[in-house]
């Protein structure tokens, strides 16, 4: 009896050296309930830098990362309703979940402490996810994700991460009442969506960086408000409680209590950056102004669609820099140096075909 595997090609880390190489590997046949899907693009996620060196201490090697997928449908199981052969569609950070517990029933898979990531993680068949820095990914339907016609492929392919964690924490928190002032902290591939969204719910944006020579970029061409010089005293001093909102997306270690004296009273401080060590938390500042620090992962099924077709009404896509899978590996020395705007995307189908 034949073996029900696809065969399958990407690029993977085999060591904590994080050089990624090209990578032969199997997928399962399409079950019943599951998708195949060719690859068209793949964002390069910060995540993708901080497991391939084994930076949080759970990778699995080979992994093959990538979890911002756009593709075309080319298979379906027998029971799959919601995709035909041909559609496109979109893959996120979880590929599974138990589907029964508290937070699967409120659609909040995200949580489940059973989730399937999409790469280095433990499939439903005892196999290892692999990721989409590859030409295939077989995915049970309700894991995937329909792609509104207006979306392009290449600038949507970051929403499926960067876009759903930062949109996730905005409606959750409140983030969304016109007129309010939100903070954008740091502005990288999750900050950069985030004053996008901002504008499109009618937010006051600011974004707080440590890099002035982003300020032209972020109001010009993002649409912020204003711009505030983390670094420079003065700025943070005249900007003293002004802002009901910071949505924190700074992925390296730094200091919080600039960023809550930012706050007004009642002001909110939410985290979805992922530093590799903890953060100092000062515990006189949220007392003083009742403040808020909280935090946020990626969002589940539900939510990660009404945000793709909210991006889909408002035109709001992800700014990018297209690359080959061969440049992968020099790209990720970039995103360690926060040299990218805003997000690297692989052109994966692209990549392969010229191989």
């Amino acid at each position: 009896m034949a073996e029900s595997k696809q065969e399958a090609f990407g690029w993977a880390a085999t060591d904590s050296s994080g050089v990624l190489a090209p990578f032969h590997f199997f997928r399962r046949e399409n079950e019943a309930d599951d998708v195949t899907i060719k690859v068209l693009y793949c964002g390069v996620c910060h995540s993708d830098l901080h497991t391939v060196k084994n930076e949080w201490g759970f990778t699995t090697y080979p992994v093959v990362p990538g979890h911002e997928i756009v593709g075309l449908v080319t298979k379906v199981g027998n029971k799959v309703e919601k995709f035909k052969v041909g559609d496109r569609v979109g893959v996120g950070v979880i590929v599974g979940s138990c589907r029964t517990c508290d937070v699967c029933q409120q659609d909040l898979e995200s949580y489940c402490p059973k989730m399937i990531f999409t790469y280095n993680s433990t499939d439903k068949d005892g196999t290892r996810t692999y990721g989409g820095y590859s030409d295939i990914v077989v995915v049970d339907q309700h894991f995937v994700l329909r792609i509104p016609e207006n979306l392009p492929s290449d600038s949507g392919a970051p929403l499926l991460c960067a876009g759903i964690t930062v949109y996730s924490p905005m409606k959750y928190y409140g983030m969304i009442e016109p007129g309010k002032h939100l903070g954008v902290a740091g502005l990288g591939g999750l900050g950069h969506v985030a004053v996008k969204f901002g504008k499109a719910f009618g937010l006051k944006v600011t974004v707080i960086s440590s890099s002035p020579k982003k300020e032209d970029e972020a109001i010009k061409k993002l649409g912020a408000d204003a711009f505030l010089v983390s670094s420079d005293p003065a700025q943070l001093k005249a900007a003293i409680g002004t802002m009901d909102f910071i949505i924190d997306t700074i992925a390296a270690v730094h200091p919080l209590v600039p960023l809550l004296s930012l706050l007004k009273m009642n002001g909110k401080l939410v985290t979805v950056g992922l530093p590799d060590k903890p953060l100092e938390l000062p515990i006189f500042p949220l007392v003083a102004g009742r403040k808020l620090i909280g935090g946020s992962d990626f969002g589940g099924v539900k939510e990660t669609q009404e945000m793709l077709d909210f991006c889909g009404k408002h035109g709001i896509t992800a700014e990018i820099e297209l690359i080959r899978l061969d440049q992968v590996n020099s790209a990720m020395e970039r995103l360690a140096k926060s040299d990218v705007r805003y997000r690297f995307v692989i052109d994966v189908a692209n990549s392969l075909a010229n191989l």
